[in-house]
């Protein structure tokens, strides 16, 4: 089976996109993780694919796979690519778009400086619904928010640590810490402890932060079924949020990652959550999938 494709960027996350709005390719989990390997495939944090409108009012849907072949909720950076994507390959003329995710409806925008603006939609903050379960922990409060510590066993070590979390949703469930040095911080180590910690039942995303100023931060992000990527857009959304409620940054924060920045803006807790950056075609081709994979 030959599937066409685009390899897309956005501040070094980096996406294959699918066109499936003409023909659906049955593609299962193997044929994902094909496709996301580095080396047998194109290489991709996610797979995105394009599907057609799922309800009037609707322009498109959005479906994402991990690079571990699962389906997930949400990926901010890749939203950014998805409207220049159908921009660029035809499939809309609009400059805004409203795309139908697993989690909701999000609204990427075409902006005039070449930028994406995606209207992520509202945090959530309610614990059930992002499969945290706190029994047995003790909130500590932190701002007009709060904080949960986790116990962490450092096989590394050989010890057991307790680290302070801010639990948010922006589509997907995230786990952001604050560190004093985002780059001395042991993602490698402790995020696929947290990501795969049991009071998180569907697996969680984890955040590093680390405020420089008010309005700006730095950022690592170790994701659910892709490891560590370059940035993270929902990771940074829900950093800012995290930041904001806990009382230590501004309204409108510069989030650097290894990929490059990216803009977030959180004006109040009824405002939706709006994120900025770029989004890159790196080049287009076609990928033979095996039969019988």
């Amino acid at each position: 089976m030959m599937i066409p494709f685009a390899k897309m960027q956005g501040a070094g996350n980096d996406f294959v996109m699918i066109d499936e709005t003409r023909q659906r390719f049955g593609l299962l989990p193997s044929h994902y993780r094909l496709l996301a390997d580095r080396h047998f495939g194109v290489g991709a944090d996610q797979i995105l694919t394009v599907r057609p409108s799922p309800a009037e009012g609707i322009d498109f849907e959005y479906v994402i796979h991990n690079a571990d072949g699962r389906e997930v909720e949400q990926c901010g950076n890749g939203a950014r690519c998805f409207v220049r994507f159908v921009r660029d390959t035809g499939l809309s003329d609009k400059a805004s778009i409203r795309v139908q995710t697993r989690s909701g409806v999000i609204t990427p925008t075409l902006m005039p400086d070449g930028q994406v603006r995606v209207d992520m939609g509202l945090p959530v903050f309610d614990l059930p619904v992002q499969m945290f379960n706190p029994e047995g922990l003790m909130p500590v409060p932190c701002g007009l928010w709060q904080q949960w510590p986790l116990k962490i066993d450092r096989s590394d070590q050989g010890t057991t640590s307790t680290i302070h979390v801010a639990v948010v949703s922006m589509g997907n469930p995230h786990a952001v810490q604050r560190v004093d040095d985002v780059d001395t911080a042991p993602v490698q180590v402790l995020g696929p402890l947290i990501e795969h910690h049991a009071c998180f039942s569907q697996r969680v995303n984890a955040g590093f932060m680390q405020v420089q100023d008010r309005r700006r931060i730095r950022l690592r992000v170790y994701e659910r079924g892709a490891g560590e990527t370059l940035a993270c857009g929902t990771g940074a959304c829900a950093a800012v949020v995290a930041g904001i409620r806990m009382g230590l940054l501004d309204t409108a924060v510069q989030v650097e990652t290894k990929g490059g920045m990216l803009s977030i803006d959180w004006q109040s807790v009824d405002s939706p959550v709006l994120l900025t950056g770029p989004a890159t075609v790196v080049f287009h081709g076609t990928i033979e999938i095996p039969d019988g994979l």
